[in-house]
């Protein structure tokens, strides 16, 4: 169970430390407080597809990280380049709630694919606060990477 004190930290202070996701074997939790986006070649479930991008999976990954940290109230929990999975913390403005955010980056026959988890920390529904996220992220990719 995830303790209330966790927001009296800022950044990524209180949250444990990470370990990779396992996308290939990730299941989705019954809440609706999750958003998980990937290629249409992604066996796994998924809320959200997205088309991979025209460019090396090095250029996504360095786009991709250069991005999120730009992104308020973001902060990088961990980074695990050799799979090149990294994941951050994002939180509300108003009441301070952690969101985590997992991305690794694949390659795909048309350039670099993406796998996007954007998950609550706490309470059963976010009002679509992931959702939102994960579809800021990827327009914010669409516009870096735009030929």
């Amino acid at each position: 169970m995830t303790s209330p004190l966790l927001l009296l930290h800022r950044g990524a202070g209180g949250l444990t430390p990470v370990a990779p996701v396992e996308f290939d074997t990730l299941e989705l939790p019954a809440s609706p407080n999750t958003c998980l986006v990937g290629p249409a070649s992604y066996a796994g479930p998924k809320h959200l597809t997205h088309a991979p991008w025209p460019v090396t999976p090095a250029v996504l990954w360095a786009t991709l990280n250069r991005l999120a940290a730009g992104f308020p109230r973001t902060w990088k929990l961990g980074e695990f380049p050799e799979r090149a999975q990294a994941q951050w913390v994002e939180r509300s403005a108003l009441m301070n709630y952690p969101d985590i955010i997992a991305a690794e980056v694949r390659p795909a026959p048309e350039g670099a694919a993406l796998l996007l988890y954007s998950r609550s920390l706490f309470g059963w529904s976010d009002l679509g606060v992931n959702k939102a996220r994960a579809e800021r992220w990827l327009a914010a990719l669409d516009a870096a990477l735009q030929p």
